[in-house]
């Protein structure tokens, strides 16, 4: 999710549920190393969140480990899924599916200069290496370096031939290779992403692994996760509305220190809130049109909302009327 879940989205989708874990979008350990901006920025209300790491350097990653435990992270997860070009040229993301040593001395790294969990995001293949014998000799170099978490992006990718986008789409989705290795391992936790777009999927995902990911889907349609904390985990507060998430959001947004930060940094991971409700539309429109440019509008979520929720009681006329 790189470039997507900023921390002002996770702090959105924090609003919408308590539990799930967050993911930062991947961040290079030459970024967090000798970048200059501060790439482990988070909001106190992210929790749990983990760090997404990209790198294959035992000694930086252990360091970035490190200091992602200093900074309060709850987890540092190593990238081995991502299969971008400037990921593969980097010898990060889904090319060191091809080397599980490298995986693994990472792994011992940062195991051996943190507390917080090490854990392993990871493709079921790539390119001519995508039997199951390969993928499990990956997982068993992995976990016998002392990794016993992998998130499974459920897809071979092609580091030949595809792009990222097409590499998300066109591999197709192998669910029973994740399960298959669940059952080999019923020591490790599993966890598996790619194609769920419900909680309904999900649930059925739970049957055979011991976690889900879901990814796209909640960035496109983040209300997906309002009944998560209820649903999946047996919480019992109460959910809040849209509008309500609306309001929390505008606080947020008038709480920015930083002279760079403008309504739209926010804003823009806020599109789908009002996906397949009426005036979802309006909303994505409003928040576009008046979000960017010279002249942002400093109430634009407010603003949108109200837009929103005028298309709602026109809607809700009409059909009174139709009623009538």
């Amino acid at each position: 999710m790189l470039d997507w879940t900023d921390q002002h989205c996770r702090y959105f989708l924090r609003l919408i549920s308590k539990r799930a874990l967050l993911y930062t979008e991947m961040v290079t350990t030459g970024a967090i190393i000798y970048g200059k901006g501060d790439y482990l920025a988070f909001n106190e209300e992210e929790h749990p969140v983990a760090l997404q790491l990209g790198g294959s350097e035992p000694k930086d990653m252990a360091r970035c480990a490190e200091i992602a435990q200093v900074r309060g992270y709850d987890e540092v997860n190593i990238n081995v899924g991502c299969p971008s070009d400037r990921v593969k040229n980097g010898s990060f993301g889904a090319c060191l599916m091809a080397q599980p040593e490298v995986v693994a001395e990472n792994v011992k790294a940062m195991q051996a200069v943190v507390d917080i969990p090490v854990t392993v995001k990871c493709r079921i293949g790539i390119d001519d290496m995508d039997e199951y014998a390969d993928f499990a000799r990956f997982i068993d170099i992995v976990a016998n370096a002392g990794c016993d978490t992998f998130i499974v992006h459920a897809r071979k990718a092609w580091l030949q031939g595809l792009s990222p986008k097409e590499n998300r789409e066109i591999p197709p989705l192998n669910y029973p290779r994740v399960y298959q290795l669940k059952e080999s391992h019923p020591e490790l936790s599993i966890s598996i992403n790619g194609g769920i777009k419900s909680l309904e999927d999900t649930k059925a995902q739970l049957q055979h692994v011991d976690g889900v990911m879901m990814g796209r889907e909640a960035y496109a349609n983040p209300y997906i996760l309002a009944s998560v904390d209820q649903e999946i985990f047996g919480e019992s507060a109460p959910l809040l509305s849209r509008a309500e998430i609306v309001h929390a959001m505008q606080a947020y947004v008038e709480r920015q220190t930083d002279q760079w930060f403008k309504p739209w940094h926010a804003a823009r991971h806020m599109l789908g809130l009002f996906q397949g409700q009426a005036g979802g539309r309006i909303w994505r429109r409003y928040l576009s049109q008046n979000g960017t440019g010279k002249n942002p509008d400093p109430n634009l979520l407010l603003n949108g909302l109200d837009a929103v929720l005028t298309a709602q009681e026109n809607v809700k006329a009409f059909n009174d009327s139709k009623v009538g």
